[in-house]
């Protein structure tokens, strides 16, 4: 490989790292998340799900409420977590837990998604990072860093995940909202 192309190589290995939150670089971020500690209140928010219903995180009151935000829909570690939590979802909805996937992607690609792997939870599109923002979430050139924050039911933040191992997410999660 040639050195021009080498160059052009590495950078576009830090361009990807960086959209998908894997830069160091996070100081943005960092008053908001020390300000979203276990037991703050959690950031209320609005916005429609990928299949048209209203989303206010206020209106859950009274239940727990996992907000996962995530970099984009069809990518490999995206689709294990979100198929791990569809497959969490019969003991998720037994505790009556509200589950919001959050990503920049459209309503549509939101649409395809949860019809592909057949997702029974609300996908929010973010594309501007509002709402990644309010969390304290990196959100660089359209993505989100993936992240969880579990909310109890009187609205305040329970756990927060700024580093998620898809593999046993799912479980994790289920352990938090017992």
């Amino acid at each position: 490989m040639s050195t021009n192309r080498s160059v052009v190589f590495c950078f576009s290995l830090m361009v990807a790292a960086s959209a998908i939150g894997c830069s160091k670089d996070k100081t943005d971020a960092k008053s908001t998340q020390a300000e979203l500690a276990p037991g703050t209140a959690a950031p209320d928010f609005s916005a429609k799900s990928h299949d048209g219903r209203d989303v206010k995180l206020s209106a859950f009151k009274g239940k727990h409420v996992v907000v996962y935000f995530y970099p984009k829909d069809e990518t490999p570690g995206c689709t294990k977590q979100a198929c791990a939590l569809r497959d969490s979802w019969n003991e998720l909805e037994k505790k009556n837990v509200v589950l919001i996937g959050i990503s920049g992607d459209s309503d549509e690609s939101h649409r395809k998604f949860a019809e592909h792997h057949k997702l029974p939870f609300m996908l929010v599109s973010d594309p501007d990072g509002k709402i990644a923002g309010q969390f304290g979430v990196p959100f660089k050139m359209g993505f989100a860093s993936r992240q969880t924050f579990v909310i109890d039911p009187e609205g305040k933040i329970k756990k927060v995940y700024r580093s998620v191992d898809v593999a046993k997410h799912a479980t994790d999660v289920l352990g938090d909202v017992s």
